[in-house]
């Protein structure tokens, strides 16, 4: 009930207030797993994310925001739910894996799932290298990757702030990718890095990001 709430009833509102300007949506297949990579430029993507794709599309949250005690904490759980959000502790040797088998679930199932393939937003506006769980989930999986570009997400809520303004954003969809032929190399850590750069020059490429070739470091807790 809540997602569909989010989806026909709050998605559409938070459209009518924010238009922002979508290009490519067609590129999304309407059926079979779908990974969407995009870069990442504030917290609020994921919104963005999901109230511009025409599928329900599911992102990795953490466990402790699911928590939460009470009816607030139970009313909170319910909306990130709805948004599309999927718990997963983090912060152990084992939050890595569990983090791509939560997304593989998604996409064995045929669902479409989004991940920043960057591992944190940008700090300094650039692309920044990929890590690898984008490659291996592709590889794994058969899904058809489609490269995202956001724009102007940033100016949502500069300098922290509570309210998201108003700011002219976009988001455009690539050109699904299809990585078959290299099915059963998904262990190969060759190949794997072979598919994330792919992906990452799909995204610079609609983005027109400066691109640099480490990866960004993730912000102290409380920034991201």
């Amino acid at each position: 009930m809540i997602a569909l709430l989010v989806r026909f009833v709050l998605g559409p509102l938070v459209r009518a207030v924010y238009r922002p300007e979508v290009h490519g949506v067609e590129n999304v297949p309407l059926t079979g797993p779908v990974l969407l990579a995009a870069n990442h430029r504030a917290a609020l993507d994921t919104g963005v994310i999901t109230f511009a794709t025409p599928r329900q599309v599911k992102f990795l949250g953490k466990a402790e925001y699911f928590a939460g005690k009470g009816l607030k904490g139970r009313a909170l759980a319910a909306f990130l739910g709805g948004l599309g959000y999927v718990p997963v502790e983090r912060g152990n040797a084992q939050a890595g894996l569990a983090a791509l088998e939560a997304a593989r679930k998604v996409l064995d199932a045929g669902g479409v799932f989004a991940i920043y393939p960057e591992g944190t937003r940008s700090l300094d506006g650039r692309l920044h290298r990929g890590h690898t769980g984008v490659g291996a989930l592709a590889l794994a999986t058969g899904a058809k990757v489609v490269p995202v570009a956001l724009t102007g997400t940033e100016k949502l809520q500069p300098g922290g702030a509570r309210i998201p303004r108003l700011a002219k954003i976009g988001i455009t969809f690539g050109k699904p990718l299809d990585f078959s032929r290299y099915e059963g190399q998904d262990y190969a850590p060759a190949i794997r890095r072979s598919v994330t750069d792919e992906v990452m020059y799909a995204i610079l490429e609609i983005s027109g990001q400066e691109y640099v070739d480490t990866y960004h470091k993730r912000p102290s807790e409380g920034v991201a």
